[in-house]
């Protein structure tokens, strides 16, 4: 069976697309067979971020790895049962096709409570939520009390895991693997980031997640949507000599796959 990465939270502006896309085409560059969808129906951010990608390959002349992109498929309403739900179908019917030729199957949500979201959280087996180093994107987590550091108890979001977490298990499914990423962070040493840095290793221990690195905020990652682009990229279009930036962006990149630890994957790039 393929294995089932959903990148998720409730807030919009976290990176999750670009963390999405390059998640994605890493696996693809090592070998892996992966397949996408985007369940953020109106904005889709992911779904063009993987057409971008697929005209400026196809303008250029380029072959170069990447996830199958698939919008979900349509549901003839007719054949629904009283009390059913079109987008259950139309989410299991797209993983039910996509599952026998996939080593991965990777979910990109919106950044709103949705039903699709919920439902693709009950089949992740690994989660991944990028969170800004901000505290009003860990209220989506928890609320803490003014002086930054006192839990005072979980959150919307930690509740709707809680929830996919009990769906899973009374599935007889095994638990669901989740990861927070710090996502977008700034270069300097603030103590702003270091409460955040403090209150997220409290809270892991509390409902557990683990923690891994993500991306420092970086111009080129704004460059690259555009083109359908991502870092392991960059060679292939001709870029000879990286910049420190974008050097130190790969490292970020190798640094977040290997803390992932997906199952069969060894990182090589």
């Amino acid at each position: 069976m393929a294995h089932i990465i959903v990148v998720g939270n409730e807030k919009g502006g976290a990176g999750k697309s670009t963390v999405s896309m390059h998640i994605a085409t890493a696996l693809a560059r090592m070998g892996h067979s992966i397949s996408a969808l985007d369940l953020d129906l109106r904005q889709k951010t992911f779904g063009r971020y993987a057409e971008n990608r697929r005209r400026f390959l196809q303008k250029s002349g380029l072959d170069l790895p990447g996830p199958d992109y698939h919008d979900l498929p349509e549901i003839d309403k007719s054949k629904l049962k009283p009390g059913e739900n079109i987008y259950d179908h139309r989410l299991s019917a797209a993983v039910a096709t996509l599952d026998p030729d996939n080593d991965f199957i990777l979910i990109d949500c919106p950044g709103s409570h949705t039903r699709l979201s919920q439902v693709a959280h009950s089949l992740a087996d690994t989660l991944i939520t990028p969170l800004n180093d901000s505290f009003v994107d860990f209220d989506l987590l928890a609320h803490v009390d003014s002086d930054g550091e006192t839990i005072l108890g979980p959150s919307v979001y930690s509740e709707m895991v809680w929830s996919a977490r009990q769906l899973r298990a009374q599935a007889g499914l095994k638990p669901i693997d989740w990861v927070v990423i710090r996502n977008r962070l700034g270069a300097q040493r603030m103590v702003n980031k270091e409460k955040m840095e403090h209150v997220l290793q409290k809270l892991s221990k509390r409902i557990g997640f683990r923690i891994a690195p993500g991306f420092n905020e970086r111009v080129i990652f704004r460059e690259l949507f555009p083109r359908g682009l991502t870092l392991l990229d960059l060679k292939d279009i001709g870029v000879k000599q990286l910049n420190i930036s974008n050097v130190a962006a790969r490292q970020e990149l190798r640094d977040l796959m290997k803390a992932l630890n997906l199952p069969g994957v060894t990182v090589d790039f």
